[in-house]
């Protein structure tokens, strides 16, 4: 227990510093913007392209698993829901229970618990999670808001959306400097993305823990618990059955059932909020998943036997 607690104590005593200078309005909700900005235009980026050349290949199967466990879940979340709301909300509430928050708690705790060599397995599942989730919370969004709406505008508003997410490129980048076959990045861009990339992990968890204190456990707490349950639990079970289904390893195993366990991650309520459709309940999903992912994770770790 006590190296679990090595691994998971200092990412949420992060989060809950940066909750607690939002609190005290150390930072005020600019300054917490900009650091994130900072993060998720450089120092992620940076992380996940070093990774993404410099590290070992591999993690297609742990990737696959991944996806088909989040697939079956999503689908089966916006099914449900869709009896007992319209397309928008239905579709926001099957992202909330699938979107895992892969680089801000992601990285850092995968780095933490496995090392190094499980950052290639995580790579490729981000190469696909943002592109994958946000972008069909996107298309659903767009029919459920705009029913006859051209399917030119969908596309459009789909691939801009991801065009736009610097972790999506880098990851992207990453893939195609290892498919052309490029050697690691030379002596000073690769020190220089080993300076911003280092950053990532405390800033990205500060930051988060400053959006946090902005939402509401509360709010729509019937439909939080639903998607927290689903979240924490249901995918990450999901995800295990798939990996044994495909004989993986022990590591590729770990890495993507972890990854599905994460809680759920703010840019869910981003996208809510952008679309103005269960912005509330998605913040307050942020904030349940996390707080609750403290248990759940150690208790996950600790069976992978990390402690």
């Amino acid at each position: 227990m006590g190296a679990v607690l090595e691994v998971v104590g200092p990412v949420f005593l992060i989060i809950g510093l940066g909750w607690a200078m939002a609190r005290r309005r150390f930072l005020d909700e600019s300054g917490f913007g900009a650091l994130n900005r900072f993060v998720f235009t450089f120092c992620a980026p940076s992380l996940l392209f070093l990774g993404g050349t410099n590290g070992a290949s591999g993690g297609g199967r742990a990737a696959l698993a991944f996806f088909l466990g989040t697939a079956v879940l999503y689908a089966a979340a916006l099914v449900l829901a869709r009896r007992r709301m319209p397309l928008g909300p239905a579709g926001m509430l099957a992202l909330d229970a699938t979107f895992g928050n892969t680089v801000m708690m992601g990285i850092p705790l995968i780095l933490a618990a496995f090392g190094q060599g499980a950052l290639a397995m995580l790579l490729a599942i981000l190469a696909l999670h943002s592109m994958l989730l946000l972008g069909t919370a996107t298309v659903v969004a767009e029919i459920g808001l705009h029913a006859r709406a051209p399917w030119r505008r969908v596309l459009r508003a789909t691939v801009l959306g991801v065009g736009r997410n610097p972790i999506v490129m880098a990851v992207l980048a990453a893939m195609i400097w290892r498919l052309v076959g490029l050697p690691p990045p030379p002596g000073v861009v690769r020190q220089t993305l080993s300076l911003l990339g280092g950053a990532a992990p405390p800033v990205a968890l500060f930051c988060l823990g400053g959006s946090l204190a902005r939402f509401d456990i509360a709010t729509a707490w019937r439909e939080t618990v639903v998607a927290v349950v689903l979240k924490l639990l249901a995918m990450p079970a999901l995800v295990w059955l798939v990996a044994l289904a495909m004989d993986l390893s022990r590591l590729e195993t770990a890495v993507a059932v972890v990854t599905a366990a994460l809680p759920t991650g703010a840019n869910a309520f981003l996208l809510a909020e952008r679309y103005q459709i269960g912005a509330a309940r998605s913040g307050a999903t942020v904030l349940a998943s996390t707080l609750i992912s403290v248990a759940t994770l150690a208790a996950l770790l600790a069976w992978f036997g990390i402690g």
